[in-house]
């Protein structure tokens, strides 16, 4: 049997390649969009590509099952479980197989069998894999997808909250504690493959290890210490995260499908400084990919500073309306690279490209803000001549902030412009520095510009004004 792990650090996405080295056949679960990497290997292992196997429909990112069934015709193995409202559709011409709880398929001398494990999603399936290559005879291990991870849980509450459809987050908690009673039921030797690592807002603290097992997780994992349903559907509530916006475009798109990549239209070259302000005043939208300290220093008025970095899938997909034409300023040799991050989470509408260090070098004006330290806005607050705005996660929040600062996480913040106090300087603030720079950003794009960022975030302030 062969199994190979490949891990999207920007959306923190596990997907597998399991093969059936005998019969020379290969099937991908939860898979990304960009395919390329499956490809390459199947190429090398001398194999073919016969099925990609999806555990529900996905919110964070794009799934690659119809890229694949497209460019190497394979079956999409997908859950049949759910109401209505969740079955996948435009299946016509794809090949396809629907899974209910119990179901089981071959693929060479591998077994699949479906276990519905509904929770995070009511048609949420999780796969036990049986290698019939020997003499096993039980299942080895089970591909998870966003019901159980490395000491976390899939969240419940993404329906309610990124799609809008109410009270599901108490019946899917409800309904999560029963499928962890079946879980608590599997082999303690068994090994469990999750969807993703820490850093994915489908769990609230998923750990960074790529693996575990089933005895492992019912002795540590905090979910899988509770014994009343009340208490546990409590726990489970509590402290989940804000699911980015776009979460709700990926349930459509997955659910319904995208257009593949091939027909995407090619990125146009946008060659100068003219060009982009044309476009600024047209109502286009401009990302400016450089570092925040480099953006902070000069940059376009009118842009959002989104760095090229593990977080810009997340930021992007808070932050970018994916109903209007974007376009990108960044170094060119990151431009296929970019461009796979936001097409992961179905980011399409990128219309053009400017090299952003030419660019900036034709600027004939340029706009920028200032950088200070924890001091200086100590004494900014001592003076009664500052408004502090934190920019945090709610839990952060939560856990400490400075006093009378104001909450709006960042990527609410384009669409709470409102609620902000402009008659004083705005302080922005959040953990490190990192998202207080893209807040900056988008209030200097929205015309707020009495404004500065405090470097090293509420973690320098304590160090440097609250512990002296």
């Amino acid at each position: 049997m062969l199994l190979r792990y490949f891990y999207d650090e920007k959306l923190a996405h596990a997907s597998y390649v399991v093969g059936c080295q005998a019969k020379g056949e290969m099937v991908i679960v939860d898979p990304m969009r960009n395919i390329e990497p499956y490809l390459a290997l199947a190429e090398k292992e001398k194999m073919q590509i016969v099925g990609a196997l999806e555990t529900h429909i996905h919110a964070d990112f794009v799934a690659g099952s119809r890229e694949l069934a497209d460019r190497v015709g394979t079956t999409m193995y997908i859950s049949d479980e759910g109401d209505a409202d969740w079955k996948y559709q435009n299946l016509e011409g794809i090949p396809h197989q629907l899974l209910k709880d119990g179901d089981e398929f071959s693929i060479g001398n591998l077994i699949f069998k479906v276990m519905h494990t509904p929770g995070h999603t009511p048609e949420s399936i999780s796969f036990l894999l049986t290698d019939r290559g020997g003499v096993a005879d039980k299942p080895m291990g089970i591909f998870t997808g966003d019901f159980v991870f490395v000491g976390d849980i899939g969240r419940p509450d993404l329906l309610e909250k990124a799609a809008g459809i109410q009270g599901t987050s108490l019946s899917g908690a409800k309904a999560m504690f029963k499928s962890l009673e079946r879980f608590k039921a599997l082999p303690d030797y068994m090994q469990i493959w999750p969807a993703h690592g820490a850093g994915s807002a489908c769990g609230k603290a998923l750990g960074a290890v790529p693996s575990s097992t089933v005895g492992y997780e019912k002795q540590f994992n905090w979910a899988m210490q509770f014994d009343d349903e009340q208490k546990f559907v409590d726990a489970l509530l509590d402290g989940q995260p804000e699911p980015p916006y776009y979460f709700a475009v990926m349930k459509r798109v997955n659910k319904v499908g995208i257009e593949l990549l091939k027909n995407l239209p090619p990125v146009k070259a946008v060659s100068n400084y003219e060009e982009i302000t044309q476009l600024l005043a047209d109502g286009k939208q401009v990302i400016d990919t450089r570092s925040a300290e480099d953006f902070s220093q000069g940059f376009i008025a009118g842009t959002l500073n989104i760095p090229y970095n593990n977080s810009l899938t997340n930021w992007a997909g808070w932050l970018v309306d994916y109903t209007k034409p974007l376009y990108l300023l960044i170094n060119p040799s990151q431009l296929d690279d970019i461009l796979i991050a936001l097409r992961s989470i179905g980011i399409d509408n990128v219309v053009g490209y400017g090299d952003v260090m030419k660019v900036l070098e034709e600027a004939t004006s340029l706009d920028s803000y200032e950088n200070i330290t924890p001091l200086e806005a100590k004494s900014f607050i001592e003076s009664e001549k500052v408004h502090v705005l934190d920019v945090r996660n709610q839990t952060e929040y939560d856990a400490g902030h400075i006093e009378n600062a104001q909450h709006i996480m960042v990527g609410t913040l384009a669409r709470r412009l409102d609620e902000l106090q402009t008659t004083k300087k705005i302080v922005v603030q959040c953990q490190g520095g990192a998202r207080s720079a893209i807040a900056v950003s988008v209030l200097k794009a929205n015309g707020i510009h009495d404004i500065v960022n405090l470097t090293g975030g509420y973690m320098a302030w304590q160090q440097e004004v609250v512990t002296k």
